[in-house]
């Protein structure tokens, strides 16, 4: 069996060779087997096990096991305990979700400590057939039934290529000795089910179910590499994430834009049944907004518009006559320029040059609010800022994250926009007072 975690591990490109590697060991028979063939193999293995405490004694027993298997191969282990009840409970989440969270945040801490090339936990080929069932179970598309990746970011599963019987022949064969965990044998939990009851079901149909499964796991796997390819071309075409906006009249000219949201908006929080409004909103009048727990998406005229959450900003953030540089709310750099140095001036929206005798310090940068008026540049005459908003067709969300730049009361810029007219630079100015948004 070694040799196949080794040409797995090869195919896959895994490990670099005689690589170091943090190694889940829980003391099952997968993590005995998986920790005894990377060490053969010649990595450089460093056991992490983790105390849930949610099995009484039998923690206690487990953690006793590594620490002397552990010791009786010369290697290297780190134990942490957790309160995973107490935990879940204060997070809000299941017992499983809060152990796998807190195993895997302390295997990364781990890697980093160590500066380790992978970290590798003994998820096999019946694992994976029994996620693939999971998700099946509950709904899910081509990604949700190729199973458990081989490799997810730095965390690898070297025995994937292995089932839970060649794992048990393989650890009775070299006379390891392992615990078990008598939380497998009992069906209160779905993979339990799924393990105990449903896989033995559909065996009698077909008993090369487990078989047939795989096969069709790896037919997903392959199809998906095509899918994500196209997913990932359609994407960049009608996606521009540095300012969230989203061309619906690109995504309708796609055959399945409802699954283009869904691949764009899923990592960032939204769920499949609202991603199913977004896109019955397609057609729909601009304005309907939609939420995540960070993030919501306004339908506007021709685009979905993404943007984050901000909680109410009322903050004050101050400019002093001796600044050279603002780095919140936004970043600013702060220079002066003489009368006769003009043409070093930047003509963009993203810079302001202002009379420097007209302004009074320290300047105030707010947000913007109801009742707001200025003199946009070039004109005579005081505009709503709401006014100026509509006419340059400002999304709900470019509003939202708009500053104001005041002086004595007085608005001087639209952070990004339009200055006002009451201080602009003109021929009778001496000083400028340049300000440029990065």
């Amino acid at each position: 069996m070694k040799r196949i975690v080794e040409s797995f591990i090869n195919k896959h490109s895994l490990l670099k060779p005689y690589g170091t590697i943090i190694v889940g060991f829980s003391g099952g028979a997968d993590s005995v087997a998986l920790l005894y063939i990377l060490r053969n193999l010649g990595y450089t293995c460093i056991a992490a096990h983790c105390n849930f405490h949610l099995r009484g004694e039998e923690s206690d027993r487990d953690e006793a096991f590594v620490t002397d298997f552990a010791a009786s191969l010369n290697l290297p282990l780190y134990k942490q305990h957790f309160d995973t009840k107490k935990i879940a409970k204060e997070r809000s989440i299941s017992i499983e979700m809060a152990a796998r969270e807190l195993r895997y945040h302390w295997f990364a801490e781990l890697k980093e400590k160590h500066q380790a090339d992978a970290i590798a936990v003994a998820h096999h080929k019946d694992d994976s057939i029994e996620t693939m069932l999971i998700n099946l179970i509950r709904g899910t598309g081509i990604k949700g039934l190729a199973g458990i990746k081989p490799q997810t970011g730095d965390l690898i599963r070297p025995l994937l290529c292995v089932s839970k019987k060649d794992i048990l022949q393989y650890v009775f064969s070299e006379n390891l000795p392992f615990v078990t965990d008598s939380s497998n044998e009992q069906d209160m939990w779905i993979r339990n089910k799924i393990r105990l009851q449903l896989i033995p079901l559909m065996e009698t149909i077909n008993p090369s179910v487990r078989k047939s499964i795989v096969q069709t796991m790896e037919n997903m796997t392959e199809a998906l590499k095509i899918y994500e390819k196209e997913i990932d071309n359609a994407i960049r075409v009608i996606f521009n994430k540095e300012k969230g906006v989203i061309s619906i009249p690109l995504l309708k000219t796609y055959p399945s834009s409802e699954s283009l949201l869904f691949e764009i908006l899923k990592d960032y929080g939204f769920g499949k049944e609202v991603i199913k409004e977004i896109h019955a909103a397609i057609d729909s009048q601009p304005g309907k907004m939609f939420y995540a727990e960070n993030y919501y998406v306004v339908k506007d005229r021709n685009e979905f518009l993404l943007s984050t959450i901000i909680q109410e900003d009322n903050k004050l953030y101050f400019i002093q006559e001796d600044d050279n540089v603002l780095e919140t709310p936004v970043r600013l750099i702060i220079s002066f320029l003489s009368d006769n140095a003009t043409d070093l001036i930047e003509k963009k929206t993203n810079v302001a040059c202002l009379d420097y005798d007209k302004l009074q310090f320290p300047l105030l940068l707010r947000r913007w609010k109801k009742g707001d008026k200025f003199i946009p540049l070039g004109m005579s005459k005081f505009q709503k800022l709401s006014d100026f908003f509509t006419n340059q067709k400002f999304s709900k969300i470019q509003k939202e994250n708009t500053w104001i730049l005041i002086s004595d009361e007085k608005i001087a810029w639209i952070v990004n926009h339009r200055i006002d007219n009451r201080f602009k630079a003109d021929i009778h100015t001496k000083k400028r007072f340049i300000l440029k948004l990065l």
